[in-house]
């Protein structure tokens, strides 16, 4: 599984961590659509890996 970061606010999504909307194990690809990041609500296309 691998780290995103935000493009915009250099927020990292975890997958071992998860966040307040997917529980620690859940792969970015698999989350929703819709989920933006918690801190500056870009969407998902707007994470790259690192």
């Amino acid at each position: 599984m691998q780290k995103m970061k935000c493009s915009i606010c250099g927020h990292v999504y975890d997958p071992v961590l998860g966040d307040k909307d997917a529980p620690a194990g859940t792969d970015f690809q698999s989350l929703p659509e819709g989920w933006v990041c918690p801190v500056c609500l870009a969407a998902k296309p707007l994470f790259r890996p690192i």
